[in-house]
């Protein structure tokens, strides 16, 4: 049962959060949405901090794992990222990432917001570099970060275009980047940096 409340708690939160926003919400608004009673949040989160945290934790395993699943049923390669995206994308109740969200709400780069942030986008950027070195796109090193790192930034501006234009077709557009990037990777004899190659 305490492990219900807790659950309901910061399935709660994240739809509201990625409804108005993680600011716009009050403990308050927590408990009447999850009918969790008070005595009941404050047994599993000291604070509303405690559950944005632990929302926000949650939500980059729980996405980073649906990532990996659903890019490995479409063969492993890095270009499926971006098909999986745009699928997400497509659906009517895409408000863009919860992480970008975040981060745009708080300001201060060391706040636990930022922090958590940070770390999801790490996490996901190592991912990539992943799938670029399995692929053969680049050795282990900095030459696989800087393709993974690339290939984030793709996945974030379409993101955030997609999200603003109510349209998956950015998504296409960044795929078309990311194919570019990762020939240009495979066929040249020079290290990949940034944006190069």
């Amino acid at each position: 049962m305490a492990t219900r409340a807790r659950d309901r708690l910061i399935r709660t939160a994240m739809e509201l959060f990625s409804d108005v926003g993680i600011q716009a919400v009050g403990v308050e608004r927590l408990l009447d949405a999850s009918g969790v009673g008070r005595a009941s949040f404050y047994r599993h989160f000291g604070s509303k901090d405690d559950l944005v945290a632990a929302a926000l934790r949650e939500r980059s395993l729980g996405w980073r794992t649906w990532l990996g699943e659903q890019v490995a049923a479409r063969g492993g390669e890095p270009l499926a990222v971006f098909d999986v995206l745009r699928e997400d994308c497509a659906g009517s109740a895409f408000r863009g990432c919860t992480f970008n969200n975040a981060a745009a709400e708080f300001t201060d780069p060391d706040c636990l917001v930022r922090r958590l942030v940070r770390e999801h986008k790490d996490a996901v950027a190592a991912f990539l570099a992943g799938l670029v070195r399995d692929a053969g796109y680049a050795d282990e090193g900095p030459e696989a970060d800087a393709l993974g790192a690339d290939l984030l930034l793709l996945m974030d501006g379409a993101t955030v275009t997609a999200a603003r234009e109510h349209s998956p077709e950015p998504v296409d557009r960044a795929r078309n980047v990311a194919a570019r990037l990762l020939a240009a990777a495979d066929a040249s004899e020079r290290p990949y940096v940034h944006g190069l190659a």
